[in-house]
């Protein structure tokens, strides 16, 4: 499947990719690459085989939930770049806006 300059501007931009002309000819061809590589997976007749959610059996293996005393407050922050009234301080991740500290 070949990929068009637009399709691959339209992935960039819902990735919040920035690319230049080059950059974008590159993506062009490399996903155009994968996805010819999946269609040829999606030809595989895979009728037989059932549905699998995973080929290794899965064993939970539980532990005890014990009660335990936690860190004190001051050592957990003790690394932190910031903190404020005893939390970490982080940056808004989504960009919203941001705190007057």
């Amino acid at each position: 499947m070949e990929l068009t300059l637009d399709e691959v501007r339209h992935v960039a931009a819902l990735a919040r990719l920035g690319l230049t002309d080059a950059e974008q000819e590159l993506m062009r061809d490399q996903l155009s690459s994968i996805l010819g590589h999946i269609n040829a997976l999606n030809e595989l007749d895979t009728e037989s085989i059932p549905p699998t959610a995973s080929v290794a059996a899965l064993q939970n293996v539980w532990r005890d939930d014990t009660v335990q005393s936690s860190l004190p407050r001051e050592q957990v922050l003790m690394n932190a770049p910031r903190q404020n009234e005893g939390c970490f301080e982080v940056d808004t991740p989504l960009g919203g806006e941001e705190s007057s500290s």
